[in-house]
């Protein structure tokens, strides 16, 4: 039976959500949200995203995302996504993570992961506590997506796809990165192994453009150096929000939800948008590019990479094996949504939608009912 917080009953269907759970701990000042989504093609799987504003219907979008987005690259596993109320940089860290995990222990349909504010050290506190999680260490069996960069792996491998679509030669494309973090960092560099350039990139603390180019590893090292892209002298400084409309071929945003809205859709120079965040566009802004001749890649498609490699994990694969299943599925599935929306003259998320549904009701009819 489901459990409906119906302050997001507005999006309940006949996918989901089968769970939401709120957490509240008080010795440690714990609030915290839990939503399987869906777990037709097996159990969820998702990352425990840690901000002072993620709330019930960002952490419920973020698992539908993960439904569509583990039912379309064909995993095992349904959709879900939890969320901790507080800043990721709090001293209280780790007792944090170590009470949620005890909370939805019980809750054996979700296998946790690493997200936005949480790491392999985090997951590796959640398997001491309840004995199930992915993104771990290396040490304890994982393969460490962050430092390998499997997300951003993931979505140079879906330019490889959609360039064609947009009319963009990745050769000498310039790339505009927003969130040059774990996805934003390993897509500039597997990006300019197919000689794309990066001309802007940004972070939490600001923003750098030079259509010149800038060098890759001089930037992650400016960045490690000084906390920030603006450590990079070479570069000039621009506004952070600037970074979604500069001059580019490609842009990556990599950042939080959104961030491409109807305020600045319209002046995007982009021809192809790979979305290395989740929910990094409005439904509006994505209608508005699509009409503009612009190929946005959505995010369950492009940024999947990720979860390809926690699956392999879980199910005791190598590094090796789960990079090649990263560009295998991934290529496929930007080629079939493409064409999808090609012929059918839909936007790209709802040929990704439709796709990823058919798939999940599909594995449903399987199910005891």
């Amino acid at each position: 039976m489901s459990t409906v917080d119906f302050s997001i009953e507005p999006w309940c269907d006949e996918i989901g959500p089968r769970k939401v759970v709120h957490v509240w701990d008080p010795d440690v000042g714990l609030r915290g949200i839990l939503v399987v989504d869906n777990v037709a093609c097996g159990p969820s799987i998702g990352g425990v995203r840690m901000a002072r504003d993620v709330d019930a219907e960002e952490v419920f979008r973020l698992a539908r995302a993960m439904t569509l987005k583990n039912a379309a690259a064909g995993l095992p596993h349904g959709g879900g996504k939890s969320g901790i109320v507080a800043d990721p940089r709090t001293a209280d860290r780790e007792a944090l993570v170590r009470a949620f995990a005890r909370a939805i222990g019980a809750i054996t349909d979700y296998i946790p992961g690493p997200d936005m504010g949480t790491d392999e050290e985090c997951m590796a506190w959640v398997l001491d506590e309840i004995g199930r999680a992915v993104g771990l260490p290396r040490v304890l069996g994982g393969i460490p997506l962050d430092e390998l960069g499997a997300t951003g792996h993931g979505l140079a491998a879906c330019a490889d796809v959609a360039a064609e679509f947009a009319g963009v030669e990745l050769e000498g494309a310039r790339v505009a990165i927003e969130g040059f973090g774990n996805v934003g960092r390993h897509a500039a560099a597997f990006l300019a192994e197919r000689g794309c350039v990066l001309v802007a990139a940004s972070d939490s603390k600001g923003a750098v453009h030079d259509p010149n180019g800038i060098d890759v590893d001089a930037l992650a090292s400016a960045k490690r150096e000084t906390g920030s892209v603006k450590g990079l002298a070479d570069a000039k400084p621009i506004e952070r929000a600037e970074l979604i409309t500069v001059p580019c071929d490609v842009l990556v945003p990599a950042a939080r939800p959104d961030s491409i809205h109807d305020g600045n859709a319209g002046a995007i120079e982009a021809k192809l948008i790979l979305q290395g965040a989740n929910i990094p566009a409005t439904a509006s802004a994505e209608a508005t590019l699509h009409e503009r001749g612009v190929v946005s890649v959505p995010d369950f498609i492009a940024n999947a990479g990720g979860v390809i490699c926690a699956s392999v994990e879980y199910h005791g694969g190598t590094q090796a094996a789960a990079f090649e299943t990263i560009a295998d599925k991934i290529r496929r599935n930007t080629d079939e949504v493409l064409r999808r929306s090609r012929d059918a003259g839909v936007l790209p998320r709802q040929a990704a939608v439709d796709m990823a549904r058919e798939r999940v009701l599909e594995a449903s009819g399987y199910r005891r009912a």
